[in-house]
């Protein structure tokens, strides 16, 4: 049974209601329809209307925007909170348009951009994804072959990305394109409503695991955008890119703290009643044990990563703490995920069981949002 309270010293009574909530949310709105979900291949908009009509898109956004104005530990808690639907499909598709592309938006927006586009995000009218990612270029974003060149008073943009989850079904991608063909670094971010001329999903892609987000290879042939498009600074999109990166790796690791704790408490449930060897499952050490060290892994990373998310509220740099949250943290939660499959025996691997639909969604978080390699040499170089 899911954990009734978010267990961190950071915790508050207003991140415990948001935690509460959301908990609830997922209990009544979305476990009952994931399968379905799965089959389809998508989150029902509708469910993301209601979640915008609880404010739940709001946490981030300051107040003089609609919003509640909160930080870094908001995210997290929301992100394990929404961690327990045991879906990462779903939970994918609204981390993306929260805390992936949105902050995007806060960050860089105008106000005239601001206005036109915030209020039917947070309603949930408006879906975003966040078009960074290409077929050759993944953790290395300065690497991107999609361009944006100036044409008269506004861009002309030709180019591909890959796995950009919500982009079939969205609304607006917020797109990473070069626009310094001599600078590496030159790269310029843009706003690209879905029903954009020359702009296309040229296949919905057919995942291992997160079945339930939908997830498109994109084609941007000559696509024609206004100069108000252009979200942020001219060839400054790759830092403004770099500043919400720990926020992304961190609820990537929010979601798998989330999930883990379910998947541990599902398979001690099961272990107590599942009858062997004359006794209960839960009777052998050798399976006591490993679920304990696997419990105290995921408080370690639950810990380790409300502690970045606090040293980012304080302003302070949490590169490295935050690295070394997604990198371990995404191998903890693949390990819980092994051991909790494994102890459920026969069972476990079957499609009608709930740990194993986990255990395919949770192979994606040390390759997302920066593979572990990536990490490890983020940490290595603050190091050294």
């Amino acid at each position: 049974m899911t954990a009734v309270t978010n267990r961190n010293a950071y915790a508050s009574d207003e991140l415990q209601a948001i935690y509460d909530q959301t908990v609830d949310f997922v209990a009544h709105e979305v476990v009952p329809h994931g399968d379905l979900w799965e089959v389809e291949g998508r989150v029902p908009r509708d469910v993301l209307k209601r979640m915008g009509d609880l404010g739940m898109f709001s946490l981030r956004v300051p107040v003089e925007h609609g919003g509640l104005g909160l930080g870094m530990l908001a995210s997290a808690t929301f992100a394990e909170a929404l961690g327990t639907s045991t879906f990462g499909g779903f939970e994918a598709t609204v981390l993306v348009h929260t805390d992936m592309a949105l902050p995007h938006l806060l960050n860089s927006g105008t106000p005239e951009q601001l206005g036109r586009w915030l209020p039917s995000i947070l309603a949930g009218d408006t879906v975003l994804s966040i078009g960074v990612t290409e077929p050759d270029a993944g953790s290395d974003v300065a690497g991107l072959r999609t361009r944006a060149v100036r044409d008269g008073d506004g861009w002309r943009i030709d180019g591909r990305k890959t796995f950009i989850t919500n982009a079939v079904y969205g609304d607006l991608v917020i797109l990473a394109a070069r626009t310094d063909p001599d600078d590496r670094y030159g790269i310029s971010m843009f706003l690209i409503p879905t029903d954009t001329e020359g702009f296309s999903v040229a296949s919905k892609l057919d995942k291992h695991g997160w079945r339930c987000s939908d997830t498109a290879e994109l084609a941007l042939d000559d696509v024609w955008l206004p100069d108000d498009a252009l979200l942020g600074t001219v060839h400054r999109g790759f830092h403004e890119t770099m500043r919400n990166f720990q926020n992304e790796r961190m609820v990537l690791i929010g979601m798998g703290v989330g999930a883990s704790q379910v998947a541990l408490d599902l398979t001690t449930a099961y272990c107590a009643d599942r009858k062997a060897f004359g006794g209960r499952l839960a009777d052998l050490g050798a399976i006591r044990q490993r679920l304990a060290m696997r419990q105290a892994e995921v408080d370690a990373v639950r810990a380790s990563m409300y502690h970045a998310a606090w040293l980012g509220d304080q302003g302070l740099d949490n590169v490295r703490e935050m690295s070394g949250v997604k990198a371990l943290g995404a191998e903890v939660v693949n390990r819980v995920m092994y051991d909790c499959l494994q102890f459920h025996g026969g069972m476990g691997y079957m499609r009608e069981s709930t740990i194993e639909r986990m255990h395919r969604d949770a192979r994606i978080l040390p390759i997302g949002g920066g593979a572990t390699e990536v990490m490890l040499e983020e940490v290595a170089k603050r190091s050294f």
